[in-house]
């Protein structure tokens, strides 16, 4: 996941697999058929991952669930490499279904979270709302890998706070 992660699919080969893995092509083959099929699993474990660790922040927020949910999806210090989904879903959903579905999901239930964070009664009526919320969110990471100032992403993220609010 951190090769594809670093390099991104179309740049990762299969010997920087093997070699970060320590197997053989063979053995590569037989555990995970080929790149595509053990990239797609990477993605998958990361949006899992991603998803669960959300979900725990928005249940575990002290004070604002809202500012903590866009706090950890843009994670102003996390460095220059950003979201490894957002970056399977720059360089590869136009033209890999498997990789938009997977965007796909996973974006809409950020969208979920953030809906019943706003609104646990009736998140179908804050749905715009929250689309708006996880999209400057995701947004940020552009930022992010673009190299802008971590203060600076925190102070869009205020700024983005204080438009969106009711």
């Amino acid at each position: 996941m951190n090769i594809f992660w670093r390099k991104g699919f179309e740049a990762t080969s299969l010997d920087d697999l093997t070699k970060a893995m320590g197997l053989s092509r063979s053995s590569f083959y037989g555990a995970f058929g080929d790149k595509q099929a053990l990239f797609l699993r990477a993605v998958e474990h990361y949006s899992s991952n991603g998803i669960r660790n959300l979900r725990d922040v928005a249940e575990t927020a002290e004070g604002n669930a809202i500012d903590a949910m866009m706090q950890a999806i843009s994670d102003p210090h996390g460095g220059s490499k950003g979201c490894l989904l957002v970056n399977c879903i720059t360089e590869l959903a136009p033209h890999d279904e498997k990789v938009a579905e997977i965007g796909r999901r996973h974006l809409e239930t950020i969208e979920e979270i953030f809906s019943k964070a706003i609104d646990p009664h009736n998140p179908d009526a804050v749905r715009d709302r929250a689309r708006a919320y996880s999209s400057l969110a995701i947004g940020t990471l552009a930022l992010r890998k673009a190299g802008i100032p971590a203060e600076r992403i925190a102070e869009t993220l205020k700024q983005a706070r204080t438009i969106l609010s009711p």
